[in-house]
């Protein structure tokens, strides 16, 4: 059975990387969570998409110049339903005291664009172990020399590269960098790619899958999981197909 994650929790309905959205995924059943996080001013490790805060909340400005406090200050619900919610930007420790107490799996994406500072894996690791929460996590980025970082510092944490483009035979890749899964982008997901990456031993789990046409695809090719922006649809059409 395909398992499913809440991508940024359940955004579809909620507005993204907040608690609201991760309390939502719960509530329905989601499987697992994937979220994003990169850095503050200070240090702080928290969880939003774009480098800026443009898009999801009230201020303006890149995160990585807000401080942990001036972060706190943005409603990070002001351009979901015309801000009708208030929601703050979490930090990962605050989601780790929620998550621990879950059944739920998390897929944490490292949003950093480096190859020499390892600032953000080592402080998302340190949490990681901190809550011991080894065997729930499943490290991804696009930024491969990061998630393989991580890999040589944490074996015991799984890691899958994300990408955007077709990729010739991603399992051989996968293995290269010692990765157990990989997440391509839907579109570059044809269903053989599903097919022969799991044959090899390696977890595939596609992201945004929201078209009904493209979850059944998924679902029926048995990939290890979707990333989905509607938990509650995927699982209740998951359902009803009988898987």
């Amino acid at each position: 059975m395909s398992l499913i994650f809440a991508h940024r929790g359940a955004s579809g309905t909620h507005p993204e990387n907040t608690m609201l959205s991760f309390y939502e995924a719960e509530r329905v059943k989601a499987d697992g969570i994937e979220l994003d996080v990169q850095l503050t001013k200070d240090g702080e490790v928290v969880i939003i998409h774009d480098e800026t805060v443009d898009r999801t909340t009230d201020g303006k400005g890149k995160v990585k110049d807000f401080t942990l406090s001036e972060i706190k200050k943005l409603n990070a619900a002001h351009h979901f339903q015309k801000g009708r919610l208030k929601a703050e930007i979490p930090t990962l420790e605050e989601f780790m005291e929620w998550f621990v107490k879950t059944d739920l799996v998390c897929n944490i994406e490292l949003k950093t664009y480096t190859v020499e500072n390892n600032e953000l894996e080592n402080k998302v690791l340190d949490l990681i172990k901190k809550f011991r929460a080894e065997d729930r996590i499943i490290l991804s980025s696009f930024n491969h020399y990061s998630i393989y970082y991580c890999r040589l510092r944490a074996p015991e944490i799984e890691i899958a590269p994300l990408f955007m483009e077709g990729l010739y035979q991603p399992w051989a890749y996968a293995k290269g960098i010692r990765a157990e899964g990989i997440h391509p982008y839907h579109k570059a997901c044809p269903t053989q790619l599903v097919i022969q990456s799991q044959e090899n031993g390696i977890k595939v789990r596609p992201f945004t899958v929201n078209k009904e046409k493209d979850l059944i695809r998924f679902f029926q090719a048995g990939a290890e999981a979707v990333i989905t922006d509607y938990p509650e649809r995927a699982r209740r059409l998951r359902e009803s197909l009988g898987l």
